[in-house]
């Protein structure tokens, strides 16, 4: 008789069911440290480092201040990631040139008060990383615009030196596309920190207007102010050499040179003798109000009662000038 073969099932004790092989749980576990790993990196240094608050339709997230994201103002506008801003620039009637310290002190219900009450438009066509002639010239030659007068804010204003977003947005071939990813985030940021505010940060961060240019900001709180000061220093070489350019720069202006109207925004350590030197050198008045009590948010830009304060002594001072030249372009069109 043959012997019968009895086969019997394997028997898998407990300790051999926990350590069998479980694929789907550690690619689980891999996936879920890989999103851990991502969101943390877009929180502490990408866009998500920043809050949300300050958009609207009529404004972008320009800056937000860390490594991951920081500048997405000169893409922007380099590469017309932002349509409107071209029709806006183009039509405005006053235009603003200069660095973030032009853009924070001027950025007031007092500037958009007075171009609304004398029936103007304008526009802030400032930058960060105190940018300069350099690429304000050729947005000027990209665009086009026709304005009827121009304010200029001097300080380091004529340089040619490139700043590292103007440099990278003009010759590095992979700007672009990285400009645009700045943008496409912008859709996702907006709704996530509106409706999960706990996970998006404070970091420094400017939104700003399609339509005027100005600049809102929020996380603040990180700088430490001070007073506004002078610094009566002089440097002769370097303001010998800022003439040169401000004069060419300023011979190319569509405007007649009186619709040319120089001014310095206040900070701690405001190189007066400097700029007085070069607006003379320019054959031009400076108009800078001296107000007394003027604060700033970090030692280099105006907190926001001291702008408010600042732009509308400015814009006082400077009406006459703006309005002549208003009316006179009025006038002389067919």
């Amino acid at each position: 008789m043959d012997a019968e073969l009895v086969v019997r099932d394997k028997v898998t004790s407990p300790r051999e069911a926990y350590l069998a092989p479980k694929p789907a749980l550690y690619l689980s576990i891999v996936l879920c440290a890989a999103l851990a790993g991502l969101a943390y990196k877009l929180r502490t240094d990408g866009i998500f480092a920043c809050q949300a608050t300050g958009y609207s339709s009529d404004r972008y997230l320009s800056y937000c201040h860390n490594e991951g994201y920081g500048d997405y103002e000169h893409g922007a506008f380099w590469f017309d990631l932002e349509p409107a801003i071209q029709k806006s620039v183009t039509s405005a009637d006053v235009l603003f040139l200069g660095s973030s310290r032009m853009q924070l002190g001027l950025s007031t219900t007092a500037t958009e008060d007075w171009f609304s009450s004398n029936s103007a438009s304008y526009y802030l066509l400032g930058f960060g990383y105190n940018e300069n002639v350099s690429f304000a010239a050729d947005l000027l030659a990209r665009y086009k615009p026709r304005a009827r007068a121009y304010v200029v804010n001097i300080e380091r204003f004529f340089d040619r030196a490139e700043t590292v977003p103007a440099r990278t947005v003009r010759r590095d071939p992979d700007a672009r596309a990285r400009y645009e990813v700045k943008r496409v985030w912008q859709f996702f940021h907006k709704p996530v920190c509106r409706a999960l505010p706990l996970i998006c940060g404070d970091q420094y961060v400017i939104f700003r207007s399609r339509e005027t240019g100005t600049f809102s900001v929020w996380g603040i709180g990180q700088f430490k102010g001070g007073p506004v000061t002078y610094d009566r220093s002089s440097d002769h070489a370097a303001m010998d050499e800022q003439a040169a350019i401000g004069r060419e720069f300023l011979s190319r202006l569509p405007v007649e040179p009186r619709c040319v109207i120089l001014t310095t925004v206040p900070y701690a350590g405001t190189k007066v003798r400097d700029i007085n030197a070069l607006a003379a050198a320019l054959g031009k008045e400076l108009i800078v109000p001296k107000l007394e009590g003027l604060e700033t948010f970090d030692g280099s830009h105006l907190d926001r009662p001291s702008a408010e304060r600042w732009s509308k002594a400015f814009l006082q001072a400077a009406a006459p000038q703006i309005r002549r030249c208003l009316a006179n372009s009025k006038a002389s069109r067919p």
